[in-house]
């Protein structure tokens, strides 16, 4: 039996609305204000994702031997390229992502969290 169940993946960032309204145009959602520094997605049909203000926010690298990635997302997605080319759209940038034959390609957030697109 389990202790406990997953309620909500949080991530620190500077600037919790901007991010939140780029994973709800990501993976579906309406960014509602959960307080002065807290944004949940809510809508999006999965674990809870909420953006929390961080003050003096260092984003992770990827990848770096002398630092963690701390953790990422991997999203789903029917079509990688069609995917890639709307992410870049809304302010992510390529990690890694040149081995095409890959079934996973490697971005960072607008905070500069890192994500994978992973085929479905």
């Amino acid at each position: 039996m389990p202790i406990a169940k997953l309620g909500t993946v949080v991530l620190d960032c500077p600037d919790p609305l901007a991010l939140a309204e780029f994973y709800a145009a990501v993976i579906g959602g309406t960014p509602s204000r959960g307080g002065d520094d807290w944004y949940d997605l809510e809508g999006h049909g999965g674990t809870t994702l909420a953006f929390q203000e961080a003050p003096g926010f260092v984003p992770p690298r990827w990848p770096s031997p002398d630092g963690s990635q701390q953790f990422h997302l991997d999203l789903t997605v029917d079509d990688m390229d069609a995917a890639e080319k709307q992410v870049l759209a809304l302010g992510a940038t390529v990690l890694e992502a040149d081995d095409r034959d890959r079934s996973w390609r490697v971005y960072a957030d607008p905070a500069g969290h890192p994500f994978c697109l992973c085929a479905d």
